[in-house]
C-alpha cells in the first residue's frame, strides 16, 4: 500500500501537523530544545505502536567556533611568515597542523581538536522499534531531529545564478562541489609558502583563512534556523512509516527508527547509537536507510559522500534495491548524485552495514532553504516527503 493508492490527503496533513510542530522548537544540538523534541517524537511513535526509547548519548558542541581558532592559527602563522620575509618552518608547521585539525573533524576522524578544547554534553537519540525482536532481516531508519545554525556563506544566491546560466552543466555535474577545500587549501598555501619562502602562496593562504575566520565566527553566532526540510521532514516520514506498518505489519521485518540527535555537529548522536546498538545487527541481515532533507522538489538517492575524499557507501547492490523499490512505488528517484557534505550514513557504512540515502534537490541541485531562516514548513514540498515514504515502504516489503 502506498499514498498513491489511497486517498493521501490524510497522510499529508500529518506530515504537515508532525512538521509544523517540531519547527516551532528551537533545536540546537545538544540543547534543551533538542530533548524535547525527542521525547515529542518518542511521545508521537508510542502512540502509533513502537516500543520507543530515548538514549542519553555525548556529543561535542557546535563545529564552528573551533573551526573558527584552527583558521585564525593558520591566518596568525600566514601574518608570521610574511613579517619574516623569508622560510619559517614553525609557522608552515602551525598551518599545516590546524588545516589538518579540520580535515580530521570533518571527516569523522577522533576529532582531536574538538576533544582538546571542549566538553562534550548530552544529546538524545529516538529509537523505536516495529516487528519480532528476532526477525529475519532488519532494516533500520535513519533521520535526525536537531537544527543547524545558519549563517552568510548559506545563502544560495551565487549558486543559482550558476544554474541558471549554465543548467546543462548542472544537469550533468552530480558530485556537488567540495565546499570544505577552500578552508583547507588556506591551510596548505599557507604551510607550503611559509615552508619553502614563497610570499605569494603564504600571502593568497593568508587571506582565505581569514575568510574562514569571519564565516565560520558567522556561523557560530548566527540563530539556529527552523529546521523543516532540514530535517523534519525525515522524522515526519519515519512517523508516517510507523503509522503504515502499523496497518499492515510486514512479516519476517523488524524495523528500526531512529532519530538522532547532534547530526549538525557533524554526526553526533549516530556515534552514540552505533556503539550502544550495532554490536547486537547482523551485517548480513541488516539494511539501512537514511533519509535527510527530503522536502525538496526531487527525490534522490545518494551513492557516497565525502568532504575531503569521496566514499561511496557499502554494498552498491543495496542501493541497486533501493532503486527498484522506487520504481515499483511509481516514484521518479535520480540516482547516481554524490554529496560533499557528510551525513549519519557514513557510520554505517564505514561498519559495514549495506547503506543509502534519501535526499531531494531543486532544479539546481541545491538542497531547498539548506541552514537558512526559509526552511519553514511552509516552504516544503510534501508530495516528495510521500515519495521518500513510498520507497522506503516498497524497500521494507522487499525485504
Amino acid at each position: 500500500m502506498t499514498a498513491a493508492d489511497t486517498d493521501g490527503a490524510p497522510e499529508l496533513a500529518d506530515l504537515r501537523a508532525t512538521v509544523e510542530a517540531l519547527a516551532a522548537i528551537e533545536r540546537g544540538a545538544t540543547s534543551p530544545g533538542e530533548r524535547q523534541a525527542a521525547e515529542w517524537i518518542a511521545r508521537r511513535l508510542g502512540e502509533l505502536g513502537c516500543e520507543v526509547r530515548i538514549d542519553e548519548e555525548r556529543a561535542f558542541e557546535a563545529w564552528a567556533p573551533t573551526f573558527a581558532r584552527l583558521s585564525a592559527i593558520g591566518a596568525a602563522a600566514g601574518a608570521v611568515a610574511l613579517a619574516l620575509r623569508g622560510r619559517s618552518r614553525i609557522a608552515g608547521a602551525l598551518a599545516g597542523l590546524s588545516g589538518a585539525a579540520i580535515a580530521d573533524d570533518i571527516s569523522n576522524g577522533p576529532r582531536l581538536a574538538r576533544r582538546a578544547t571542549l566538553t562534550d554534553r548530552p544529546t538524545w537519540n529516538v529509537v523505536a522499534e516495529i516487528g519480532e525482536a528476532d526477525a529475519e532481516h532488519t532494516v533500520v531508519l535513519l533521520a535526525h531531529h536537531d537544527a543547524a545554525p545558519t549563517g552568510r556563506i548559506f545563502d544560495q544566491g551565487f549558486q543559482r545564478r550558476l544554474g541558471s546560466m549554465f543548467p546543462g552543466i548542472v544537469e550533468r555535474i552530480d558530485t556537488a562541489l567540495p565546499m570544505w577545500w577552500p578552508t583547507l587549501a588556506g591551510h596548505g598555501l599557507v604551510a607550503y609558502g611559509a615552508a619553502r619562502g614563497r610570499r605569494a602562496a603564504t600571502a593568497a593562504g593568508f587571506v582565505v583563512c581569514l575568510g574562514s575566520v569571519a564565516a565560520f565566527a558567522d556561523i557560530a553566532r548566527s540563530p539556529i534556523v527552523p529546521g523543516a526540510n532540514d530535517n523534519l521532514t525525515a522524522v515526519a516520514a519515519l512517523l508516517a512509516i510507523a503509522a503504515r506498518l502499523r496497518d499492515e505489519p510486514q512479516p519476517g521485518v523488524r524495523v528500526l527508527l531512529v532519530s538522532c540527535g547532534s547530526e549538525e555537529v557533524l554526526q553526533g548522536g549516530i556515534h552514540g547509537f552505533a556503539a550502544r546498538h550495532f554490536p547486537a545487527l547482523d551485517r548480513e541481515r541488516t539494511w539501512v536507510l537514511n533519509l535527510e532533507t527530503v522536502g525538496s522538489p526531487r527525490l534522490v538517492m545518494l551513492e557516497g559522500e565525502g568532504p575531503i575524499v569521496m566514499e561511496d557507501y557499502t554494498d552498491k547492490t543495496f542501493r541497486d534495491l533501493v532503486a527498484r523499490a522506487a520504481e515499483r512505488a511509481g516514484v521518479r528517484m535520480r540516482r547516481g548524485m554524490r554529496a560533499r557534505s557528510s551525513t549519519d550514513s557514513v557510520i554505517p557504512s564505514r561498519a559495514g552495514f549495506p547503506t543509502a540515502t534519501l535526499t531531494s534537490v531543486d532544479r539546481h541541485k541545491l538542497l531547498s532553504n539548506y541552514h537558512l531562516m526559509t526552511d519553514t514548513p511552509e516552504n516544503v514540498r510534501y508530495e516528495t516527503v510521500v515519495d521518500a515514504i513510498d520507497v522506503v515502504e516498497a524497500v521494507i516489503r522487499s525485504a
